[in-house]
């Protein structure tokens, strides 16, 4: 048995009988898991000034789904053990299902106003996707479906919260996983030994690996014959002996205060380089080995990318409608939100936004039941705003800058310039609008930087373009859910006229 789990199993024990709590959530972290940062390994991710307020952003999605006005909202009832989950747990079986799983997304992003991508919903609703056709699993021998079942429970029943790293490094793309310089730069097996596998090498990108329980390995990238080490899914406490997180530069240490920086000093989610150095993981949390084809039709043959990328959408529809009305509450500030070309970039904001919302609901309205009775979302109606999402949301961010002008860039040095007796009476006076003070003036206009121009602002835009994989990868995966037939039977029947 991993070490590690010992370590988790033991601080969940309590969180199995009732929801568990941001206090126990956070008391959970502190358990050894090896993360650098700085060169220096970091002795407790709750207190260290990288990830203390996004640690407590993260407890707050616990207190959220943990408190009974909450419950019907964030939980539902487990149909093994009877106690409330959380409801990103729940493998949907009807429209209203898919809707509340949404709905508990839409709550926990909100509590961020959608900076935290991979927050506890994501990857489950992978496992959820894996646990409603195991057979998938089962491909590679019926244990691997009979132990991803039963990882999918074991999160459910304890309320954990998993991340992924799925895509090799970018060391040698020109080459297979299997021809690279060195066979253990990609995350592989190395060798098998009683009771599991070791495994080696380096993957990435766990976001929010720094907060979650677990580690999800696997390849979503194409393998090919050579690369049979490589295809595998195993799950890892982030506390086992030798996995290591190398988180990149961590925003919220440049955050020297909440008022200048309102976003990056609460929600950096912080994604993280994973390196496993003889990492050994138990068979019961071996759910691929060595199968290329399973590998690949884990994404594509359950409905786990659905899932997972419906909160993923839930969660961006929440972030622009954050930053609708931050350009919003810009526009009134400064008195030009009835301009007429003002207007017309807003009416062109919200129209795109407004594609966003309505195609989330349409993955909703337009799901299909499988032959087993689950719920998968309209492939098309998610991929269709994905495959655009990587031009739009510049186009979004363009509007966001062109309706401020200069304002984000005339603001003073910092806060302590309104506080200090030398300066105050100026800023207070010519940094004032026609409707607010010149400090709550300000504090929208750092709240805007923060969102659109900070190091933080600009991480967002990239994790935007790419969270969802390279725009190529997801326009085929729109071409695939296309109904080609139905419209080159059009073509067909007007050849056919006489």
């Amino acid at each position: 048995m991993n070490p590690g789990l010992h370590a988790i199993d033991a601080a969940k024990a309590q969180s199995s009988r009732s929801m568990r709590t941001g206090e126990e959530y956070l008391n959970s972290l502190r358990d050894g898991r090896a993360v650098f940062v700085d060169g220096e390994r970091v002795r407790d991710v709750t207190t260290h000034p990288a990830f203390a307020e996004g640690a407590r952003s993260a407890a707050r999605l616990f207190d959220i789904a943990s408190d009974p006005a909450m419950e019907e909202r964030m939980t539902f009832v487990s149909p093994t053990s009877g106690n409330r989950v959380l409801r990103a747990y729940q493998i949907p079986k009807s429209h209203a299902d898919l809707k509340a799983r949404r709905l508990a997304s839409e709550t926990w992003s909100e509590a961020s106003f959608g900076m935290i991508g991979r927050s506890p919903d994501h990857v489950s609703g992978f496992f959820c996707g894996y646990a409603a056709l195991p057979e998938v699993f089962a491909a590679g021998g019926k244990e691997y479906g009979e132990r991803v079942v039963s990882f999918y429970e074991k999160l459910r029943e304890n309320h954990l919260w998993a991340t992924y790293a799925i895509v090799p490094p970018q060391i040698d793309r020109s080459k297979p996983a299997h021809k690279q310089s060195d066979p253990t730069l990609y995350a592989g097996v190395v060798k098998e030994k009683d009771g599991g596998i070791v495994i080696s090498g380096a993957q990435q990108l766990a976001t929010a690996g720094v907060y979650s329980d677990y580690l999800y390995l696997s390849c979503i990238h194409p393998l090919q014959a050579g690369d049979e080490n490589y295809a595998i899914g195993v799950a890892i406490p982030m506390n086992a002996p030798g996995l290591k997180l190398y988180p990149r530069r961590p925003f919220a240490l440049q955050a020297t205060n909440t008022f200048d920086y309102p976003l990056t000093s609460r929600f950096d989610e912080s994604d993280c380089f994973v390196v496993l150095d003889n990492v050994f993981v138990p068979w019961e949390e071996v759910f691929i080995y060595r199968n290329i084809e399973v590998c690949r039709d884990q994404w594509w043959k359950t409905p786990s990318h659905l899932y997972g990328n419906l909160q993923a959408q839930a969660r961006y529809a929440t972030k622009l409608r954050f930053m609708v009305g931050l350009l919003q509450r810009m526009n009134e500030t400064t008195g030009n939100s009835g301009l007429p070309p003002v207007m017309v970039q807003m009416g062109e904001l919200t129209a795109l936004v407004s594609i966003v919302e309505k195609m989330l609901e349409a993955q909703e309205t337009t799901a299909t039941y499988d032959e087993r009775g689950f719920m998968w979302p309209d492939p098309a109606a998610l991929y269709s705003v994905m495959a655009l999402q990587s031009e739009i949301n510049p186009r979004m961010i363009e509007v966001v800058k062109e309706l401020t002008g200069a304002a984000m860039i005339t603001m003073p040095s910092s806060v302590k310039d309104l506080d200090s007796p030398e300066t105050a009476s100026d800023i207070e006076r010519y940094m004032a609008s026609g409707t607010t003070s010149a400090r709550d003036r300000i504090r929208l206009m750092r709240l805007a930087w923060d969102f659109v121009g900070s190091e933080f602002g600009n991480r967002h835009q990239q994790y935007e373009k790419f969270y969802g994989g390279a725009s190529f990868i997801v326009k085929q995966n729109m071409l695939r859910s296309y109904d080609m037939r139905r419209a080159t039977n059009l073509v067909d029947k007007a050849l056919a006229l006489d």
